[in-house]
């Protein structure tokens, strides 16, 4: 049985959060400059030993299972959704390989079904501060999905179900999504963009785990690593790897970005022969520290 509860590792200052979607609940924002949890801890044992400081093991930041049987997962802070429907989001009896999940359900062309706007309903940790992305920072973001009775649609568009996001209004760093019969990878301002799973079709209702490594910086010194463990597999397999790229790229100024889980349906359209509901359940999301590396 999973722990229903979040491991934090050392604190990050933060002072007023601000990010489309999430802006109306959020009250907490890094302080410009703000170090990353690793540079932190690698100056403290410097300035304690004198010498360099040794690399930092992996350590959890977030650990969301929905054990507690609440959308909150028992985490004061951890975001719901704004939609107004009852079903937008819920605690489902059974998770992977647990007793519980979060689904999230989007019906187009239902104002029940938008939240800040769009038609999305999404789960964040915009307001858990030690999780939070800043530069610098080596991030690992796990995550279980399965699509609910998944039926594919005629439209071109994808239904997004992860995202790592800048804050203030900004286009996410990265996010993955649902598109035709593909599980597709995406950062959106650098224009990349390739498939990790070609062929969902026969994991519908199924589980399946992602796991994505970033190096956030600002210059092309950072990273995205993204995996996946489909059903019936052992270990996750590396679909994909872009090196050298600037991951914390926001088109407006911002110190900091935090991650969503859900469905956001942004270009979907019941016109275009898209299904006019979608339903997703997550579980298991996690955020670890990875240090330097």
């Amino acid at each position: 049985m999973k722990k229903a509860h979040t491991r934090i590792c050392i604190g990050l200052c933060v002072a007023a959060i601000a990010g489309t979607g999430y802006a109306a609940t959020a009250s907490a924002t890094p302080e410009a400059g703000h170090p990353s949890a690793a540079a932190r801890q690698q100056g403290a044992q410097q300035k304690d030993t004198g010498k360099s400081a040794l690399p930092r093991r992996a350590s959890d930041l977030l650990d969301v299972t929905y054990e507690s049987g609440t959308p909150d997962s028992g985490i004061p802070g951890l975001t719901t959704t704004h939609a107004k429907a009852p079903d937008a989001s819920g605690v489902e009896d059974s998770g992977e390989q647990s007793s519980h999940s979060i689904s999230h359900k989007v019906t187009l062309d239902d104002e029940d079904y938008v939240s800040d706007g769009a038609p999305r309903s999404e789960s964040a940790n915009n307001e858990l501060k030690d999780s939070l992305i800043h530069v610098g920072d080596v991030h690992r973001y796990e995550f279980s999905v399965m699509l609910k009775d998944w039926k594919t649609g005629e439209g071109s568009a994808g239904d997004i179900i992860f995202q790592g996001k800048h804050a203030g209004g900004n286009k996410p760093s990265f996010y993955m999504m649902a598109k035709g019969n593909e599980i597709a990878f995406r950062s959106p301002l650098l224009d990349l963009q390739a498939p990790v799973v070609e062929d969902f079709r026969g994991s519908i209702n199924k589980w399946m785990r992602f796991r994505i490594d970033v190096r956030w910086a600002e210059n092309k010194t950072g990273y995205y690593k993204v995996s996946a463990k489909l059903p019936g597999e052992k270990d996750f397999t590396l679909k994909k790897t872009y090196t050298d790229v600037n991951t914390f790229h926001p088109e407006n100024p911002t110190t900091f970005g935090y991650i969503k889980w859900g469905l956001y349906r942004p270009a979907s359209s019941t016109a275009a022969g898209d299904p006019a509901t979608r339903v997703v359940q997550h579980d298991n999301i996690k955020v670890t520290d990875l240090g330097a590396s």
